[in-house]
């Protein structure tokens, strides 16, 4: 029978193992006199290792760079849009409609080494200063192009959908890790103590595959992962009060509840688990009042709802998330994340079979309520510190997968994504696939100098932002130096 006493990962049976002995005799006696030099010579010292799987959600880590951004949307189109009918404009693909060609890929068939054609479905103008070619499947994005990134050369290392998602979630192939809002809110802390830190509001048509990894926090303490919100009726299930209790009653049950784990909490060795979900009764008796005030999209003014298309059934879902977000920002959540498209192969963007109907549904769906967030933003003076990413978890080949039908298999070697506000350059394209938009061949990134851009502009070094797990130094960006891509940076 296994030993109860036995502590968490950090410990064996009560006892600090190898890694943790080395690490703490090997830094403990010149801990003291680098820092000082460190300090010194103008380096910034890394928090304390021993204290570090303890941290308060509240109180912010000493960040490296003067960030631009103060808060983070990613409107994450699950699925993989094309980019070729998008915002990757490759007008030879037009004439090769329905032809087999010699051509390499790698998606959800394999590999190939031949394939048939399929030419875009929409046509592409020209707009903004810059005369950015852009799909007429967006409109009203396409006026916006001077505030937009585009980054042509996105590169990932799966074509699958569950380890890519939690690539562009985290970083990783493989699920545990803690996901790019997580690490947003470690560096940062929370800005207000009665909003989660961090928001993730899902399609109407349920969530994306592989679920809560997508936005867990990993080896960091909960409290610093996702809170799945609803735009409407109560934002987060089961936080209204239990039959009814009067608040004082609920707060006298908290604060014994408090005391009981505050005693507990003391007496292990690693409290972080205990940590956070002490925090969580907290922030949960706090969003009772705060939550409802702050999803009351319906309070917005009719040109507001109009602006993002909320009084249009077609847009009606995802403006009222888009607008939610920008109530969210304004109250100093640091990080939301809106899906669209939703578990179901036919309710996002995974367009396999019949392209046009599916890219149809979801730019429709979501064009005008994005652009209406873009504008709004700006127009309050918040785009400059609200840095708003754009993608998929990868993009689509220039070739079927099937025999028959226009839809087009997976790409992680070629793709698109664009970044807004936060001290991004607008009106700028970086980046390039081949004349085909299969592969990238020009400035390729990997998701995870995505990552690195994210973290740059919210004021971090990707390559020295850190948290101290299993007697290692744990990092979004890995272990190899990731530069942030630094000619789309105002």
């Amino acid at each position: 029978m296994p030993n109860q006493n036995c502590r968490p990962h950090n410990t064996f049976c009560g006892r600090t193992n190898r890694r943790e002995f080395l690490n703490t005799i090997g830094g403990g006696f010149t801990s003291l006199a680098l820092a000082g030099m460190l300090s010194r010579d103008g380096f910034i010292v890394s928090e304390s290792k021993a204290n570090s799987s303890h941290l308060n959600p509240l109180t912010p880590r000493p960040s490296h760079l003067p960030g631009k951004a103060k808060n983070v949307i990613f409107l994450f189109m699950y699925g993989g849009p094309s980019h070729v009918d998008t915002f990757d404009y490759k007008p030879k693909l037009y004439p090769l409609d329905g032809k087999t060609i010699d051509i390499k890929t790698f998606g959800r068939g394999g590999h190939k080494t031949q394939g048939r054609v399929v030419g875009p479905k929409w046509s592409f103008n020209q707009y903004g200063q810059a005369g950015k070619w852009v799909s007429e499947l967006f409109p009203n994005l396409a006026t916006c192009v001077d505030d937009m990134a585009f980054i042509h050369s996105m590169k990932a290392d799966s074509p699958i959908h569950g380890s890519a998602m939690l690539m562009m979630n985290s970083g990783s192939l493989i699920s545990g890790k803690p996901s790019l809002g997580s690490w947003v809110n470690y560096g940062l802390g929370s800005i207000n103590e009665n909003l989660p830190g961090y928001v993730v509001m899902l399609d109407k048509t349920g969530g994306p595959i592989s679920g809560a990894k997508n936005w867990t926090s990993g080896y960091m303490p909960a409290s610093f992962q996702g809170t799945v919100f609803r735009s409407q009726g109560d934002p987060i299930l089961n936080l209204r009060h239990v039959h009814n209790m009067p608040n004082q009653e609920q707060r006298r049950l908290i604060d014994s509840l408090n005391h009981l784990n505050s005693t507990h909490f003391q007496d292990r060795i690693d409290n972080s688990s205990l940590s956070a979900r002490i925090a969580s009764y907290e922030l949960a008796y706090k969003m009772q009042s705060t939550a409802p005030e702050a999803i009351d999209v319906d309070a917005e003014p009719d040109h507001v709802k109009n602006l993002y298309g909320l009084n249009h059934e077609r847009t009606e879902d995802f403006a009222r998330k888009c607008i939610l977000a920008r109530r969210l920002v304004e109250r100093g959540v640091r990080f939301i994340q809106i899906y669209s498209g939703g578990a179901h192969n036919d309710s996002n963007w995974d367009a396999h079979g019949d392209l046009e109907k599916n890219h149809n549904y979801h730019a429709g769906n979501t064009d005008r309520p994005i652009a209406g967030l873009i504008k709004d933003l700006k127009q309050r003076g918040l785009l400059d510190e609200t840095l708003i990413i754009w993608g998929g978890e990868f993009g689509r080949q220039p070739t079927a997968e099937y025999a028959k039908g226009t839809g087009r298999d997976h790409n992680a070697y070629g793709f698109t994504m664009w970044m807004a506000g936060g001290g991004i350059k607008g009106g700028i394209s970086y980046g390039e696939t081949d004349e085909l938009g299969s592969n990238a061949v020009r400035n390729r990134l990997h998701v995870r100098n995505l990552h690195a851009t994210v973290l740059h502009q919210m004021g971090f070094d990707p390559n020295h932002l850190s948290y101290f797990y299993n007697g290692l130094d744990q990092k979004l960006v890995g272990v190899e130096e990731v530069d942030p891509i630094y000619d789309i940076i105002a």
